[in-house]
Parts: structure tokens; sequence; C-alpha cells
């Protein structure tokens, strides 16, 4: 399953953390970020991450095309509702993508936290078959 990680400044800590309690989980995983958090995580916790670029340089979007191009089962981005920043990465844009590909996206820890609890019961879910059967 490839993976896309991202998070605004404020919540990039929370990503580390996230990705520390995870870590058994996400290792079976491709995993890929845009470039500042994919090096936070990388530093803290040895995963394995195919860094894009940082967010303002245009990351996210080298995300939503892998998006676009099906090659990506999950996205996690930790977003900050109350204090984002212009050169942080666009949400909406992301969402719309993930909407229109049937691909389960992640904005809070909550979500972020079901989501890979799935994985860890369930190895290989087929998220992407129940889009096939409506």
């Amino acid at each position: 399953m490839n993976i896309a990680l991202i998070a605004h400044d404020k919540k990039k800590q929370q990503m580390i953390n996230f990705t520390q309690k995870y870590k058994n989980i996400l290792v079976k995983h491709k995993l890929c970020a845009t470039g500042t958090t994919g090096r936070l995580i990388n530093e803290e916790t040895g995963l394995d991450i195919r860094r894009f670029l940082s967010g303002p340089l245009g990351g996210d979007q080298q995300i939503g095309s892998k998006i676009a191009c099906d090659e990506i089962d999950l996205v996690i981005f930790l977003r900050d509702p109350l204090t984002a920043q212009p050169h942080e990465p666009d949400i909406l844009a992301l969402i719309r993508l993930c909407d229109v590909h049937s691909i389960p996206v992640a904005t809070n820890i909550t979500t972020a936290e079901i989501l890979l609890e799935s994985l860890h019961k369930e190895e290989n879910p087929n998220w992407r078959g129940i889009k096939d059967k409506y």
C-alpha cells in the first residue's frame, strides 16, 4: 500500500509522534511525503520515505499527481484548521482528488489512527474494490 504523509507546520510534531507510534505498521508500506515532513519523519523514526518537494515548492501537487495516476492508496494530511499559513499545502485540492479517486484521506489524528488500525487488522484492505461496487 502506498501512503502519503503531509503535515502543516504546526502539525509536524504530531505527525512525528504518530509515525513513531505506528512505525510497526508503516514500515510494511511504501511511504511518501512532502519534503520537510518526510525529512523529519525519517530523522525521528528511520522509516524509508520517498520525499517530494516541500509543500510551498509544489510537493503537495506532486503527491496530487500520484493520486490522479492511481499510485496512492491512503493520504494522511494533518492540517492546521486554525492558523495554516499561506505557504502551506492546499488541502482542498488534495481532498478533491481523493474524493474523485475514492482514496481515503485523514485530516486529523483520530481519523489517521482509525485508518492505520484498520491496516493492522486487515493486511490488504480492499478500499479500492469498494468503489467498484457502487
